[in-house]
């Protein structure tokens, strides 16, 4: 008997037999994952014990899930998404110093190549939902600002959606916008209010969720990638703290340092120095970048 073969097959060493077989294995990253996620499959098997019924159920689940990819649409992302396990691995790679600002999921509606505004421009290019101000500054660790920062910014509007959902009834481009800081590091952009969204809900994923009584919405807030020589590249979302799903994001984003305060301004003075017609909600949020020098911690 080889070394790599450990005798037969019993539900007491289950383990033990599978991952012998796996000794010659050329890669040994992927032998130390597989031993692992075995590992841990084994112990889910024993201690929940499934019937064939529930286990061919599991895999149905799969194959269906499977079966809902393809190039615009990825059910698997989304069950990582709602199991936790996106935003697991986003932390473990994005470990950040004291001070810096968190990160979280990139989503799905990013567009690249945005255009390129002067700072203060409106990003709401149909002139629908309640006006909104965004400012504040990007700053380093030490509390000083950031110079020429890239800030690639975008969101759903007040219905929900992102201009790429709605094409030929929102403006390409609507609510998407890049900035760039001077030497003070602060930047400001007009918008609109943005709104809480489900997720796509008409897949596996989405029975898996009305299954355990659980929504899929996702509470308001607005999508940042911020780029800037000398510093880690963070791609985070500030949020509103008084969504109604603010505390029960689906796929798990919500992080209370990226909670922003949204005020309600209904200073005429203050309306007609941004050329909104009416009151406006006014959101200050300071980002903290880390420089890639720094170990993270």
């Amino acid at each position: 008997m080889d070394e790599y073969e450990k005798g037969f097959f019993t539900e007491e060493n289950s383990f033990e037999v599978v991952i012998a077989r796996n000794d010659n294995a050329k890669d040994e990253r992927m032998k130390q994952v597989m031993e692992v996620i075995t590992r841990k499959l084994h112990e889910a098997v024993k201690e929940i014990e499934p019937t064939q019924q529930e286990w061919m159920q599991a895999i149905t689940f799969l194959t269906r899930t499977g079966q809902l990819c393809n190039e615009w649409r990825q059910e698997f992302i989304l069950l990582s998404d709602v199991l936790g396990v996106s935003m697991l691995v986003d932390a473990i790679n994005n470990r950040k110093p004291t001070g810096a600002s968190e990160s979280t999921v990139l989503g799905p509606f990013h567009v690249a190549n945005a255009p390129e505004l002067p700072m203060g421009a409106n990003i709401c290019l149909d002139a629908k939902g309640e006006d909104m101000v965004i400012h504040g500054r990007i700053l380093d660790t030490e509390g000083s600002p950031v110079a020429n920062a890239l800030l690639d910014v975008w969101q759903a509007n007040d219905e929900g959606f992102y201009d790429v959902q709605q094409k030929g009834i929102q403006p390409d481009f609507n609510l998407r916008g890049v900035f760039r800081t001077g030497a003070d590091g602060r930047y400001w952009f007009r918008a609109a209010k943005p709104r809480f969204y489900p997720i796509p809900s008409d897949g596996t994923v989405g029975k898996l969720l009305q299954t355990l009584g659980r929504h899929p919405y996702r509470p308001a807030h607005l999508h940042f990638i911020l780029k800037a020589d000398g510093f880690h590249t963070l791609t985070t979302h500030i949020f509103d703290p008084e969504d109604p799903y603010i505390n029960s994001d689906a796929v798990f984003g919500v992080k209370e340092s990226l909670l922003a305060e949204f005020k309600w301004v209904t200073d005429p003075s203050a309306s007609e120095g941004l050329s909104f017609a009416g009151p406006f909600w006014d959101v200050e949020y300071n980002f903290v970048l880390a420089s890639d020098r720094t170990d993270r911690t």
